[in-house]
């Protein structure tokens, strides 16, 4: 009779830890998730925004070549964010005609992007955010 005992009260324990469990997954993996979520969505802004400065430095860079016309300018800028998949840019040239640049001229190229269009998840946490990075080179 003992042991009938015994055994019916390793069950229930066994059955109580069984809950306990489901009742702290059940709180435990909505913040796991979200904060799984945020991190990945913290990455793809880290990642936008470098792209964002390497495409502005190329553009600005081809931009002081003497002799260079806008559109060689605005072409490269196109070409690097679209092999990486941004959308809907915006590409600004100061100024608007690299040609027109004396040696020592300053020539900055401006590359805003809105994160909610290349988010991967929605734009859940980053919300109206647009990243933008100036590139400003003396021309040779």
């Amino acid at each position: 009779m003992n042991t009938h005992r015994a055994l019916r009260k390793q069950r229930k324990s066994a059955n109580n830890r069984i809950g306990v469990a489901v009742a702290e997954l059940a709180v435990c993996l909505p913040v796991l998730a979200f904060l799984f979520f945020a991190t990945v969505e913290t990455c793809r802004m880290l990642q936008l925004k470098q792209n964002v400065t390497m495409t502005a430095y190329e553009g600005a860079r081809i931009g002081i070549v003497p002799g260079v016309s806008a559109s060689i300018v605005q072409s490269q800028c196109t070409m690097l964010l679209d092999d990486r998949d941004i959308r809907n840019y915006q590409i600004t040239l100061n100024p608007s005609d690299p040609s027109t640049l004396e040696i020592g001229d300053n020539f900055s190229v401006t590359v805003s992007v809105p994160f909610a269009d290349n988010s991967l998840f929605g734009n859940a946490a980053f919300t109206n955010t647009t990243v933008t990075d100036t590139i400003v080179m003396r021309a040779e």
